[in-house]
């Protein structure tokens, strides 16, 4: 059996990436996982967002905490496999202080209901904290199994240096909650994006940022956070003496167990400054489980190949026999419900009635439904037997009851056929009045004719009126052109007047234009017919050269000027590779924040610092304020060879 732990920095995130974008199924990825347990972190989901191919897995069933008030926010959640595992009890937040889908809190449910170990309330008031504001986020989903209790954790960070209390309680609750379960003689699995690292070995860089900084060692283990961190380890490092109720460390890192001098074991990268691809980032996801269990731990690692997050999955994996109360005894046998196991054998089949109700598949948007799949699945055999098998004597008999109650209802549904249709054709026979021409033609027809000032870049900065007059006058002069007809084809000499065709020739080159639907004019022309001051002889003219030539080359500048408009402007070169800069903006609170600056495309090396001569990213920087002659030198380059 393996359990996985992994940040996948919103739930949608590892889709776009191979191997699963391709599968786009929950299904796939769990494959690919090769886990029974997977617990995911930062889903930046709500509950409104859930969809059926996030809950309605087949052979999987699921669990989320979900931010309660921040949108695309936080979030943790479970997936279990049905073949292997199923929890007997489940619950959200550390504290218990939130409803049950009962309506009870969980720290208020009868013992046996409970998975228990909540803080007291001395222990809660010496966090600092709202408990309901704490558990409120989303970062906490416990699930009880008769061989240990999970907790599937995403801590918060301190990215802007504003929730250092909030940061504080919270790994306080976490350290309350756990030892108070093993007090209660429970063993505990402890998973997830932990959000604090425990020496140097497991962050890129400290070494040196401790040395330029004038920081010791000591000082480094003994910040807050770290040091109640490490006191919850087994052989974590402690300055001093431990805290009171903290004098033993009661969980093991399976994966610095197995590889306890393993350097650049790193389970996050920044994707501001792609620090990924030099591996300059650190380990702060985490498997860890009850000093008890470490005999059951068979391997643990990370799985940095894998890609669609910012982190890469952890897992563990189990030994199929495990010493369970001085007894060896299965593994399936103590992860699920009294009876569905023995002897690693299965004994009575998976059912949704029999999950814990906090499971997301009885929630009321998803209770009493079924996947596709399940749909079109055979039925078992057992109903198959069970099922009463209609008999060819009977579904004559019912077809013959048919045909009765057809040929009694016969003559009422004749005569009823005949009513409507006698009532159809006298109303074909009432003539319709013509309908008038609505206002809502009108103004369309109006906005058709007034669409067309704009031809150019130039049009766009036209006064209002102008454009009215442009368009007006574009306007009357295709009326006169539509009135005459085909009779304008010809000159009272005899000879043949110039068509539209050159003048469709010319627009061809110029920006397209609305024009009238042939319906509209026909509606145009009527008006005009009845209205004497509206009728003028045609003043068709044929274009000379010098007007083709003087409308081609302004539809060329116009093209001119938007292409430069809208062209991305040149990147500069590096310095160190002689290669396209990127851009970013800096995000940073001051004068500077808002400003965009080119950089060295490369990424970062594992020394965390801009290098020359080197393969990683140098030191360039430009402001683009700054870089004001890449667009113009590309025109006067496309002016040279265009001359």
């Amino acid at each position: 059996m393996r359990l996985t732990t992994w940040n996948v920095n919103g739930i949608r995130n590892p889709f776009s990436y191979p191997p699963w974008n391709t599968a786009r199924t929950f299904s796939a990825m769990f494959d690919t996982l090769g886990s029974d347990i997977v617990v995911m972190q930062e889903l930046k989901i709500q509950r409104k967002d859930l969809r059926d191919d996030m809950v309605l897995i087949d052979g999987w069933d699921c669990y989320f905490s979900l931010p309660k008030h921040k949108k695309g926010y936080s979030g943790v959640g479970i997936y279990t496999r049905n073949a292997t595992c199923a929890p007997i009890r489940a619950e959200e937040g550390l504290l218990g202080v939130l409803p049950s889908p009962s309506g009870v809190a969980y720290c208020d449910l009868p013992e046996e209901e409970s998975i228990g170990g909540y803080p007291s309330a001395i222990q809660v008031a010496e966090l600092g904290v709202d408990p309901a504001m704490l558990d409120a986020e989303g970062r906490c989903v416990v699930l009880e199994f008769p061989a240990f209790v999970l907790l599937g954790v995403y801590s918060p960070a301190n990215s802007n240096g504003l929730r250092d209390d909030f940061r504080y309680g919270f790994i306080t609750a976490l350290d309350c909650r756990i030892r108070n379960l093993i007090r209660n003689g429970k063993r505990v699995v402890l998973v997830g994006d932990l959000n604090v690292s425990r020496d140097e070995l497991d962050q890129a860089g400290a070494f040196e940022d401790c040395k330029k900084e004038g920081i010791t060692h000591a000082e480094y283990i003994s910040t807050p956070n770290r040091r109640i961190f490490n006191q919850l380890i087994v052989e974590g490092e402690v300055i001093g003496e431990r805290d009171e109720g903290r004098e033993q460390g009661v969980l093991w890192d399976t994966t610095r167990g197995f590889h306890p001098d393993r350097k650049g074991m790193y389970t996050h990268w920044e994707q501001k400054i792609n620090a990924r691809p030099g591996n300059y980032g650190g380990r702060i996801d985490f498997v860890l489980v009850a000093e008890s269990m470490r005999g059951w731990i068979r391997d643990a690692n990370i799985q940095e190949g894998l890609l669609g997050s910012d982190h890469c999955p952890v897992y563990a994996d189990f030994h199929d026999r495990i010493d369970y109360a001085g007894k060896e005894i299965a593994l399936l046998d103590v992860m699920s419900p009294s009876g569905v196991f023995t002897d690693g054998k299965r004994q009575q089949e998976w059912k949704v009635a029999n999950v814990p109700a906090f499971s997301a598949k009885r929630l009321p948007e998803f209770d009493k439904r079924r996947s596709i799949k399940s749909m079109f699945a055979a039925p078992s055999a057992k109903k198959a037997e069970g099922r009463e098998q209609p008999t060819m004597n009977a579904a004559v008999n019912d077809f013959n009851a048919t045909l009765q109650v057809q040929d009694s209802n016969s003559a009422s549904t004749a005569q009823r056929r005949s009513e409507e249709d006698f009532s159809a054709s006298a109303k074909r026979k009432i003539p319709s009045l013509p309908k008038e021409k609505s206002s809502k033609r009108l103004k369309s027809d109006s906005a058709v004719s007034t669409s067309r000032g704009q031809q150019s870049l130039k049009g766009f900065f036209q006064t209002s009126s102008v454009r009215t007059n442009s368009a007006s006058h574009e306007t009357h002069v295709e009326r006169q052109r539509d009135a005459t007809g085909e009779a304008s084809a010809q000159s009272p000499n005899g000879k043949p007047r110039p068509t539209e065709t050159s003048a469709t020739a010319i627009s061809a080159f110029s920006t397209p234009e609305k024009r009238t639907p042939a319906k509209d004019r026909l509606a145009d022309d009527d008006q005009d017919d009845h209205d004497p001051d509206t009728s003028h002889p045609s003043t068709a003219a044929s274009p000379t050269p010098s007007d083709f030539s003087a409308q081609l080359e302004a539809s060329e500048q116009t093209q001119r000027s938007w292409n430069a408009l809208f062209s991305r402007p040149v990147a500069p070169m590096c310095e160190g590779h002689d290669e396209p800069c990127k851009t970013m903006q800096t995000k940073k609170k001051g004068s500077n924040q808002g400003r965009s600056f080119w950089m060295c495309a490369r990424p970062l090396g594992p020394s965390g610092n801009k290098e020359r001569g080197t393969q990683w990213r140098c030191p360039t920087f430009i402001w683009c304020s700054d870089w004001g002659g890449g667009r113009k030198d590309k025109e006067k380059e496309k002016e040279k060879e265009a001359g």
